[in-house]
């Protein structure tokens, strides 16, 4: 008994589709190439990047903040010399520079401003016995 079934060989490899493949094979190694050097710069240039930025403190003395301060108290007072808030501003800030004269017309004029405040009187007889 001779079975009618063919055997199914394999398909003869025609030239043009082993160029097809191979071009296929050579275009994805390619690209796949491509994408992890991207990756990989993207990601080293970050890193590099990150300890290249860090933020160097900036040295700022104490005494060049409350002159700054005290700059800005005068120019609020020269444009509204009632000014409560910069008044008591420019006072404190000329104590803490052991500016206890140039503290004392600010408090004066807040005692003058707000009589029943003991603190203001209190500070201002600090200032003039510096």
């Amino acid at each position: 008994m001779e079975s009618t079934q063919k055997k199914s060989s394999p398909r003869p490899v025609n030239k043009g589709d082993q160029i097809k493949q191979i071009f296929a094979l050579v275009s994805m190694v390619s690209f796949g190439g491509s994408a992890i050097f991207g990756i990989f710069s993207l990601f080293s240039s970050g890193l590099s990047s990150q300890h290249q930025q860090k933020p160097t403190p900036v040295a700022v003395s104490q005494e060049s903040l409350l002159a700054a301060q005290e700059r800005g108290y005068v120019g609020v007072l020269q444009r509204e010399p009632q000014n409560q808030t910069a008044l008591e501003g420019l006072a404190n800030v000329r104590l803490q520079m052991n500016n206890g004269k140039g503290a004392i017309e600010p408090l004066e004029k807040l005692v003058k401003l707000n009589p029943d405040r003991a603190d203001y009187k209190q500070l201002l007889g600090q200032a003039k016995g510096k």
